[in-house]
């Protein structure tokens, strides 16, 4: 039976919509294809520049790695001429540290970081060291150079920001602690010796006296001698040490532009913060 004209109105407008339709569709889905396409395409291009990023820094942490590594090797031959300077460093002491010099260094150690370098010293049997927090602060590596020119591994046991202070301890259980003295018997006009690295120059020292006690510091307290011993970048984190042996202090900073206002952080302070330290991170004092 032939269709009548109303039928064959209605299958062409139906077919014209499914055609309609599937145009649509096609075109849909034709432009989420394209997005998903061009969006695969960025994100492998981000990927591809993350990996250059991230190929790039891993390329310069390894050229500051192996240039650490050369000045540390470096570092470590220099020191080994400490026998040969001993004599001159007590020679350009007074008579009251000529015999103290040589025992105490053998306390006093260099750290070389990644980003500097600085002094500490033997606190407490089992390779404990003390030094400032800010020789440590954004360090990535790290070793100990000790008297005898030995380099030793070392790891960081905590910190105190507020007092300045770092507890490390190093591979080698074999040197001595230095005596911490009674910073609360200090008096001024005591005749004290610094021991560190300024600028480089390994196991330096300097003499002066204690010119007040109780200054305050940047952390706000009055917690610091002030000392006219000549400090400069390098010896943070060294002995200040009187003419009974004894660190009574530890060399923390300098006023700016001036040549003999220095200040050291008390012993007494020093002991009770590594000892905080060390209960915390180990569960003993080691004071």
């Amino acid at each position: 039976m032939a269709l009548q004209r109303h039928h064959k109105v209605i299958i062409g407008g139906v077919s014209f919509l499914l055609i309609v339709f599937m145009i649509t569709s096609s075109l849909f889905m034709y432009m989420i294809f394209t997005k998903q396409v061009t969006d695969v395409n960025n994100l492998n291009k981000k990927i591809t520049t993350l990996q250059t990023d991230t190929q790039t820094k891993l390329n310069d942490l390894s050229t500051s790695v192996l240039e650490t590594k050369n000045g540390l090797s470096s570092l470590g031959s220099q020191v080994g001429s400490l026998d040969s300077e001993l004599v001159k460093l007590k020679a350009s002491a007074s008579s009251d540290f000529s015999g103290i010099i040589g025992n105490a260094i053998k306390s006093v150690v260099t750290i070389k970081t990644d980003l500097g370098q600085g002094s500490g010293f033997v606190i407490a049997d089992g390779g404990y060291v003390v030094t400032n927090e800010h020789v440590m602060d954004g360090a990535t590596a790290a070793v100990i150079i000790t008297y005898d020119g030995q380099q030793h591994r070392v790891s960081k046991v905590g910190a105190n920001i507020l007092m300045d202070i770092a507890l490390l301890k190093m591979d080698s259980t074999s040197y001595s602690p230095l005596k911490l003295g009674n910073s609360d018997n200090v008096q001024i006009g005591a005749k004290v010796i610094a021991i560190g690295n300024p600028l480089g120059l390994q196991f330096s020292v300097s003499e002066g006296i204690i010119s007040a006690v109780h200054r305050m510091g940047d952390n706000k307290l009055n917690v610091y001698l002030q000392t006219d011993a000549s400090l400069n970048p390098g010896n943070s984190g060294g002995p200040l040490i009187d003419i009974n042996g004894e660190a009574i202090g530890i060399n923390n900073f300098k006023i700016s532009n001036s040549e003999s206002i220095g200040f050291a952080l008390e012993a007494n302070y020093i002991k009770s913060t590594v000892n905080e330290i060390s209960q915390q991170a180990e569960g003993k004092n080691l004071i």
